[in-house]
């Protein structure tokens, strides 16, 4: 498996798949992440502790680096009064972001490639990258 260098990057998490016969842990790890529901979207800086949480519940989310023109429609239409560039540095009140999140977006337009295969297999599922940005677009 290759190595993802992630660490102190803004990514966005975008919930894809339901919690119906889920397993207990990957349900806690989807809560703590703060994604109850299907296309629910947050944005978080990422950790090792974060790394391990994605890289569990990978299988029922996409996850990837997020640019700012896409933070900046994603806070335009659903966290007013912040800025994408606050956030990229980090410079923003905490509380009040937290109340904005998770993000509630509608489905993606033209629909999902798949939500039972991986990126590496043609789905939508796991480390998206870049690709992120693109499906947040047909999200917003």
């Amino acid at each position: 498996m290759k190595k993802r260098i992630l660490n102190n990057k803004l990514v966005a998490v975008v919930r894809i798949r339901g919690t119906v016969n889920v397993r207990g842990d990957i349900t806690e790890t989807l809560k703590r992440l703060n994604l109850k529901r299907v296309s629910n979207c947050t944005v978080i800086k990422v950790n090792d502790s974060y790394d391990g949480m994605l890289k569990k519940c990978s299988d029922y989310v996409a996850f990837g680096e997020v640019d700012e023109p896409t933070l900046t429609k994603l806070l335009e239409r659903h966290a007013k009064g912040f800025t994408a560039k606050e956030i990229i540095e980090g410079k923003y009140d905490a509380e009040k972001f937290a109340a904005c999140i998770p993000f509630r977006l509608h489905p993606p337009r033209h629909g999902y490639k798949s939500t039972k295969r991986n990126v590496s297999q043609g789905g939508s599922l796991g480390y998206m990258g870049p690709k992120i940005n693109e499906l947040l677009g047909r999200m917003v």
